[in-house]
């Protein structure tokens, strides 16, 4: 009795640990991904001004991988967010540095804004073509192809990236315009892109000039949109619109909506990160479509 005791309790422990074993494994393969979707990987980071104006120095924080590569890199550049008043590039730090571990070279741009500068959005417009410009015309120094960047942002930064793409014009004076300020993909997150109504006010009388669904035409590049049904700041509605106006003029323009999120929803941090990481994962799949980075193994 005493030995088959001792033998059932044996296996008990040996149940027990094998259950231990099966959930260490889960934890640390757990781990390993919210590591890969945070970008934690090796990375050189510099800041590399590619404007002046004034006293004023834009720079531009670029992240690339560590590893060399034996042909030149699609790159992508984002816009932060901040209703054209306020904010930093380290708002699309999380996104760079993920994008980062799939093998692009990531940039977030810092762009005039009207508490440091007193400028508008029209500024705001400007500095975006300006940073699409510098990135294209250094393609060669940073190791990347000039015919695979992306420009991407959220909010106000999305309306900026979409006006690099959509809007013609409102270039900044004195640049090589015969160097395109043309992204050719946009990555948007909740993005303005109707400056009519609320907008108009804020912007002034050239609202049209660099409201994105009025400038639709045919031959813009691919575009996704991540928006929130729940969005109060832009509403739904207008990014559908956009999405309807460019597929009638024959573009790619695919609009994933997030059910009951908000503004700003895909920001890290925000309801336990959730929307963040599916953001990223469509992100990911939506470049890695369009030949900017590898399917994985």
């Amino acid at each position: 009795m005493f030995f088959r005791r001792l033998y059932e309790k044996c296996q008990l422990i040996e149940v027990v640990m094998k259950k231990f074993v099966f959930f260490v494994v889960c934890f640390c393969l757990v781990l390993g991904g919210c590591a890969n979707l945070q970008g934690e990987s090796k990375i050189v980071e510099e800041k590399r001004v590619y404007k002046t104006v004034g006293d004023v120095r834009l720079n531009l924080h670029i992240f690339c991988p560590e590893e060399s590569a034996k042909k030149p890199r699609a790159a992508i550049v984002f816009f932060f967010g901040g209703g054209w008043v306020g904010g930093t590039p380290e708002h699309f730090y999380p996104q760079s540095k993920y994008l980062v571990s799939r093998g692009m070279v990531a940039i977030c741009a810092e762009y005039r804004v009207k508490k440091r500068d007193g400028t508008t959005p029209i500024e705001c417009v400007k500095d975006g073509k300006s940073a699409v410009r510098w990135i294209r015309s250094h393609a060669e120094q940073l190791g990347i192809d000039p015919n695979k960047i992306a420009a991407g942002g959220g909010s106000a930064g999305g309306h900026v990236a979409a006006c690099t793409a959509i809007v013609l014009g409102v270039e900044e004076e004195g640049e090589d315009l015969k160097i395109s300020s043309v992204p050719n993909a946009l990555v948007l997150f909740n993005p303005v892109v109707d400056t009519s109504r609320r907008w108009a006010k804020r912007i002034g009388e050239r609202w049209k000039e660099i409201s994105p669904v009025d400038h639709v035409r045919k031959g813009i590049c691919p575009t996704i949109i991540l928006h929130g049904t729940e969005d109060k700041v832009v509403p739904v509605e207008d990014v559908r619109r956009l999405r309807d106006n460019m597929e009638a003029c024959g573009n790619i323009c695919t609009l994933i909506e997030y059910e009951g999120m908000g503004h700003g929803f895909f920001n890290p941090g925000r309801h336990e990160n959730i929307p963040y990481e599916r953001t990223v994962q469509a992100m990911d799949g939506f470049l890695t479509e369009r030949g900017y980075i590898k399917k994985r193994r």
